[in-house]
C-alpha cells in the first residue's frame, strides 16, 4: 500500500516492488491518498524535511569535508524560510544523481515492464477530482480498499509505505 507522494517516500515502494518483481514474485501495489500522485503522467516530486527529524541535510556542493557534514536544521527554520522545500528538493535530487540512484520515473517504468500490478484508489481519485487521463495508462485498475483487502488476504507479505 503506497500512501505518500513526496520524493523521499516515492523510493521505498518502487524499489521494493521492482526488486520483488525481478525475483519473479507477483507484486500488487495499491496507491491511495497522496501516494496516488506517483501514478500521474507528470511527476513533480518534492522533498519536505518538515516533521522528518531523521532526514540528514547535507550540502551536495563544495569540498568533501563540507559535503560530509549533517546539518541539524530545526523544524521552525524549515517551516519559516521561504523556498526551503525547493532548496531541500534540489539538494536531494543532486545527491541522488551524483550517487547514481535511479530516478523515480525509471523505477516506476521497471515496475511496469516487470508486470507489477498497480491499482489506483478510486475514492482518492474522486476525492481530489482527478481525471483518469492524468495518470499513466498502465494503471491496472481503479478500485477501492475492499478490492485491495481481498488481494492482501491472499498474500503472504503485505507492506504499508
Amino acid at each position: 500500500m503506497v500512501t505518500k507522494g513526496s520524493l523521499d517516500w516515492a523510493y521505498p515502494p518502487f524499489i521494493v516492488a521492482a526488486t520483488a518483481a525481478a525475483m519473479e514474485w507477483p507484486v500488487t501495489m495499491f496507491f491511495t491518498f497522496y501516494g496516488l500522485t506517483l501514478l500521474k503522467k507528470q511527476l513533480d516530486l518534492k522533498l519536505s524535511g518538515l516533521g522528518n527529524p531523521a532526514m540528514p541535510m547535507k550540502i551536495p556542493y563544495g569540498p568533501p569535508w563540507l559535503r560530509g557534514v549533517e546539518w541539524p536544521i530545526p523544524n521552525l527554520v524549515m517551516a519559516g524560510v521561504p523556498g526551503f522545500e525547493r532548496l531541500a528538493t534540489g539538494m536531494m535530487k543532486k545527491t541522488l544523481k551524483e550517487k547514481g540512484v535511479v530516478p523515480v520515473a525509471e523505477l516506476r517504468t521497471l515496475c511496469v515492464e516487470n508486470d507489477v500490478r498497480m491499482i489506483g484508489c478510486q475514492m482518492t481519485r474522486d476525492l481530489f477530482g482527478w481525471d483518469t487521463d492524468q495518470f499513466i495508462p498502465e494503471v491496472s485498475e481503479w478500485a477501492g480498499a475492499a478490492s485491495y483487502l481481498e488481494i492482501m488476504r491472499q498474500s503472504r507479505i503485505n507492506l504499508y509505505m
